[in-house]
């Protein structure tokens, strides 16, 4: 809920077309409820975002666009071991989905 409020500010003061977000969840079906909500709304109806439709762009943080975009000895250090035991293309396959669903920039 705190996230939620913290986008929604963000998207409010610098303007959602200037705002992006990058997710880091674990799981494909989390980061696509994730990508939802900061897209099309809190589909759970639950938090500050229930029913704003936002369209920001999201990505997770390993989508090749995130990936190719941060310092690559960065990215190994901080990232890098997590892509060995993650479902990545599970992952980047949710969080497109949403975005080409419900993003507006």
């Amino acid at each position: 809920m705190e996230n939620q409020k913290r986008v929604k500010e963000l998207a409010e003061k610098y303007g959602p077309e200037n705002t992006i977000v990058v997710l880091g969840g674990a799981e494909a079906e989390a980061a696509g409820l994730a990508a939802e909500t900061v897209t099309a709304g809190d589909p759970t109806y639950a938090g500050p975002l229930a029913g704003v439709s936002l369209g920001l762009k999201v990505y997770h943080a390993v989508e090749p666009e995130f990936k190719e975009s941060v310092d690559p000895e960065v990215y190994d250090e901080q990232i890098g071991m997590m892509e060995m035991v993650l479902d990545v293309d599970s992952i980047i396959e949710e969080v497109k989905s949403m975005r080409e669903q419900y993003s507006k920039y």
